[in-house]
């Protein structure tokens, strides 16, 4: 079923981005970040409930990444920042707010997020916050710029 959305998205793109056949804990260097995880427990629960979760989506003409491309070609200074905005993404907004009465796909989730958070906590803050204010400002005009090539 070719189904999308940002949330699945995203949670197919950042177990591919470092996935590989053979992983189960694994180390992960991202830039200044390294962290170790159990990525292949984290697929294995994705895998028992992706079918059921993508049935449900009836966002089917909007895909947010077709590949893990785009995430491959994240600079490596860059690449803890990223994945802890993934995470965080995922933590605040995604499996908080997934409703099923499915308790099966529930537990799942909450597993998915335990792991997720398990992982964010090795995660470094990416800038200081008074810092990241000043650089999002700074950078408003590529935003705009994009949003006026889109119109």
């Amino acid at each position: 079923m070719n189904r999308s959305g940002l949330p699945l998205c995203l949670l197919s793109v950042v177990f591919s981005l470092f996935w590989t056949p053979s992983a189960g804990l694994k180390t992960l260097h991202l830039g200044s970040c390294v962290i170790t995880a159990n990525l292949q427990g984290i697929r294995n629960g994705f895998s028992e409930i992706r079918d059921s979760v993508q049935a449900r989506d009836e966002i089917i003409d909007i895909r947010i990444l077709k590949k893990t491309q785009s995430l491959k070609d994240t600079k490596p200074a860059d690449q803890c920042c990223l994945l802890r905005h993934i995470l965080r993404l995922y933590l605040d907004r995604v499996f908080k707010n997934y409703q099923t009465p499915d308790h099966h796909i529930l537990r799942k989730i909450s597993r998915l997020a335990n792991s997720f958070l398990t992982i964010k906590k090795d995660l470094r803050l990416c800038l200081q916050p008074q810092a990241a204010v000043v650089k999002a400002l700074g950078e408003l005009d590529i935003v705009l710029r994009w949003m006026e090539e889109i119109v």
